[in-house]
């Protein structure tokens, strides 16, 4: 499985983050994690809150 940062690193080179990374994130949530992983995940949050990663969970709802 992958890693929080490596989720992370993805959703922000690509700019979206789909319902599957999305799941994976809560699975790696639930799980032990470093600070570098709570610091990526916090970056993504505020990439999402800030329009920078768009979430195709909120695009569906949309819809």
């Amino acid at each position: 499985m992958m890693l929080i940062r490596e989720l992370v690193q993805q959703a922000l080179a690509i700019g979206y983050l789909t319902i599957e990374a999305e799941e994976q994130l809560r699975q790696l949530l639930k799980k032990k994690y470093d600070s570098e992983d709570l610091n990526a995940f916090m970056t993504l949050q505020q990439a999402a809150m800030a329009g920078h990663v768009k979430q195709q969970s909120r695009e569906l709802l949309r819809s």
